[in-house]
């Protein structure tokens, strides 16, 4: 993993000072934040292959931050929540609220290790680019073209379309399409996902791949 870099956003400096030194002896690059501010205003600039984030920070909470980076740019990155809360529920709610994976302290650094590794590998096996049909994403930007122009798609558009092209020609329910989009349940309510799906229905309109429904089943992304 020589080469990759690790943005480390913990208040502990003495378990900050402790991951700096191992994280370099195992060839990785390391960024330090101890301050939710210092670690938004370090990836307005930089560009990171993975977050270790402590969830109870001086400056507000872990997952609200979170929540942040996953409606930004820097969606894609892979997020190792690493706190002291370890109860079920705290365990759920950071992985439901878009963390890849959750570790408590006190921990193995091996372990750390293993699975900051495995979420890098995960990472990079998704493409920059996906083209289908006229359609063409750009992952590192964010951004969708139909026949080279830009769809302009909101946030939440994007998000599912993403969504159903890592699950192409697979039925999707409603509420796994919410919980994934928005990072939370979706109650009784689907009027948010409803309208979001039309939208994104009529933007990629003639691409060659079309939002199917099915009672219960789901929506499907497929072959027009």
């Amino acid at each position: 993993m020589a080469n990759k870099k690790v943005l480390l956003v913990d208040d502990n400096k003495k378990i900050m000072a402790g991951n700096v030194q191992k994280f370099t002896r195992m060839g990785f690059e390391t960024a330090c934040a101890t301050t939710l501010a210092d670690a938004r205003c370090f990836l307005s600039k930089h560009e990171v292959d993975v977050i270790i984030l402590d969830i109870m920070m001086p400056d507000g909470c872990g997952l609200g931050f979170m929540k942040e980076i996953r409606q930004s740019k820097n969606a894609a990155i892979p997020i190792l929540l690493l706190t002291g809360l370890a109860a079920q529920e705290d365990i759920l709610r950071g992985l439901r609220a878009g963390g890849d994976d959750y570790l408590t302290k006190p921990y193995d650094f091996d372990v750390l290790i293993a699975r900051v590794e495995a979420l890098i590998r995960r990472s990079t096996m998704f493409p920059e680019a996906i083209n289908k049909g006229r359609l063409s994403i750009d992952i590192a930007a964010g951004t969708a073209k139909l026949d080279g122009e830009d769809l302009l798609l909101a946030k939440k558009e994007y998000a599912l379309l993403l969504i159903f092209i890592q699950n192409e020609r697979q039925f999707i329910s409603a509420e796994n399409l919410y919980q994934k989009a928005w990072n939370a349940p979706m109650g009784n309510d689907s009027t948010a996902l409803r309208s979001a799906i039309k939208r994104l229905r009529m933007k990629i309109e003639g691409c060659g791949w079309s939002i199917g429904w099915s009672r219960g089943e789901g929506y499907i992304f497929e072959k027009s």
